[in-house]
């Protein structure tokens, strides 16, 4: 139990910590950073359940204030801005990811990790984002759509990384991937 919580809460604060990495921002207001990264990997390590957790821990914080978004954004504001589908989605997309790795258990791992970043990480997490876009900036899914292409190869890097973390963590400490292991 000591651990579970030791690891949801280490992992919210990866989350925040990706998001001090450099991003740029583009002119509808999605900046590009590493956060996503961290939503793939709560799923990738920790498990549906957990890395779900996690991501709620990261987001009550932000609602709470803190500026643990890229750009240093934070407060309940962000959940009304083009970004707030992406950040309904997180935990959606974390939950995916981790249910896909407890439950591909066929291939290698770092084939799963991947797997699962990308249907959780980019797929779930696209859908969330499009249809706030969509919504706040009053556009066509479609349209909304065609404004996120632009990170389609990024995230596609971003679930590689996750996949050979993963898969690099596994290696070295096997007790600590959680997805596998519960």
């Amino acid at each position: 139990m000591e651990r579970s919580i030791a690891y949801i809460a280490l992992f919210a604060a990866l989350i925040a910590a990706l998001g001090l990495i450099p991003q740029i921002t583009l002119a509808f207001g999605v900046p590009v950073s590493a956060q996503s990264l961290g939503i793939m990997l709560c799923g990738t390590v920790l498990g549906a359940r957990r890395g779900l957790l996690a991501v709620l821990l990261f987001l009550l914080l932000v609602a709470l204030g803190l500026p643990l978004l890229s750009g240093g954004r934070g407060g309940l504001s962000v959940f009304s801005s083009p970004t707030a589908g992406f950040l309904v989605g997180f935990p959606i997309a974390a939950f995916v990811t981790g249910l896909i790795m407890e439950r591909m258990r066929g291939i290698p791992l770092v084939a799963t990790a991947i797997i699962a970043a990308m249907l959780g990480g980019i797929v779930v997490l696209y859908l969330f984002g499009v249809a706030g876009m969509a919504i706040t900036l009053d556009k066509s899914f479609p349209d909304a759509a065609a404004l996120v292409l632009i990170f389609i190869p990024g995230d596609i890097l971003k679930a590689v990384v996750a996949g050979l973390l993963t898969a690099g963590l596994a290696r070295a400490r096997p007790g600590s991937l959680l997805s596998r292991n519960s």
